[in-house]
């Protein structure tokens, strides 16, 4: 199962790519990693689209084993992720859950 982590790049919008990648995806990995089921993580950073800026800045795509396993991970260590997000941009991630049905 995995989960999307959707940051929008709007007018006006920060991202601070250094603090996320050193200190955010990091917290995610000790927290949501080991038996709370996180098997890995990758980052993608918008950087064109065909119509010249891209529509987001950041997606993550977080592994998980299941879907329940994400549940157990963000019921026990949701809000000190989200309270994170704060830190590196101003704009709230969409989550999405997603099946893999290839590749």
């Amino acid at each position: 199962m995995i989960v999307s982590v959707i940051y929008p790049k709007r007018d006006g919008s920060h991202f601070d790519m250094k603090y996320y990648l050193e200190k955010h995806v990091p917290l995610v990995q000790k927290l949501w990693g080991g038996a709370h089921g996180l098997k890995g993580a990758r980052v993608l950073h918008g950087t064109a689209s065909l119509g010249g800026t891209p529509d987001y800045e950041v997606i993550a795509l977080l592994e998980f084993e299941s879907h329940e396993a994400f549940l157990r991970a963000a019921g026990a260590h949701g809000d000190e992720i989200m309270g994170d997000i704060k830190h590196f941009t101003n704009v709230q991630p969409y989550l999405q859950l997603n099946a893999v049905v290839a590749g």
